[in-house]
């Protein structure tokens, strides 16, 4: 795995190489500690700072290769991304509430990012947003490698649309977890390969589904379930412009997180993969 950190010298940047490091510590995977100046002044107090977020890494086990450029942030780790190929970027949150930087980094640029709230000092529980359909299976696979490292544990977490009172017989369906598995349902279906695909890799995986307004549902399940990280999405924009559509859920998972945001990158079916599933579906 192959790990890129951005400093750009605040408190936040401490808290994404202290997240970097536990994550490259876990993994064994090589790490690029980025310093970006966007003036010429901020140059001489961000070498004090990576001199500072290199001692973190290294207290990690971590030897991290350490790069400055000079210019506009976003500019900057796109550029870095578009030459060299990473596998995670890690960025700091200044704040609880996302900045617009932190959803233009996210926008703009090919590989998941890993957004540090806090200092994290562990990583044991995590919460994977679901949305039941094939097109999330790089996140899957993706968490599923971050946690066997980590030996950390995984939810698995589903939100339904209340249906109309005459549907209740599905809400208790669904409300069986073990049920909705083995109901030979899409949703249950997809949820049940989900779940497949993270224990192969050995991680213990609790599935969890409730019904209701999601932004709510969701909101409420981060403040109960004392999570580490949260797992979210984004999903490629249509046409020729190479950059990345956050949903509204993960934009309320930025805004409102007390603990770090992994947005990870679904990929939905190309139109021929799409038409050829649906054909096959017909003859089952």
């Amino acid at each position: 795995m192959n790990i890129l950190i951005c400093s750009d010298g605040t408190p936040a940047s401490d808290n994404a190489a202290r997240l970097g490091g536990l994550l490259a510590g876990a993994t064994q995977a090589r790490v690029t500690l980025l310093g970006i100046a966007e003036n010429p002044s901020d140059e001489q107090p961000l070498r004090r700072a990576l001199d500072q977020e290199t001692d973190i890494l290294r207290r990690t086990g971590v030897e991290p290769k350490t790069a400055i450029q000079p210019g506009e942030p976003t500019a900057q780790i796109l550029g870095e991304t578009s030459v060299k190929k990473y596998d995670l970027i890690v960025i700091g949150s200044r704040r609880r509430n996302a900045s617009g930087r932190t959803y233009e980094i996210i926008k703009a640029i090919e590989p998941p990012v890993l957004v540090a709230i806090g200092a994290c000092e562990r990583l044991s529980r995590i919460l994977l947003c679901s949305g039941g359909k094939h097109f999330i299976d790089d996140a899957v696979r993706l968490t599923g490698t971050l946690a066997a490292a980590l030996h950390a544990e995984v939810t698995l977490f589903h939100i339904v649309a209340e249906p109309p009172a005459i549907y209740a017989h599905l809400v208790r369906l669904e409300e069986n977890v073990d049920a909705l598995l083995a109901s030979g349902s899409e949703l249950g279906r997809n949820l049940l390969a989900e779940k497949k695909a993270l224990e192969k890799l050995g991680v213990v995986v609790n599935v969890r589904v409730r019904h209701g307004f999601v932004v709510d549902q969701l909101l409420d399940e981060m403040r109960e379930g004392n999570y580490d990280m949260i797992v979210s999405g984004s999903s490629r924009a249509r046409g020729p412009l190479r950059h990345y559509i956050m949903g509204d859920v993960t934009q309320h998972i930025l805004d409102s997180a007390e603990c770090s945001v992994l947005v990870a990158r679904y990929r939905p079916p190309g139109p021929a993969k799409g038409l050829w599933q649906s054909l096959a579906r017909l003859f089952r």
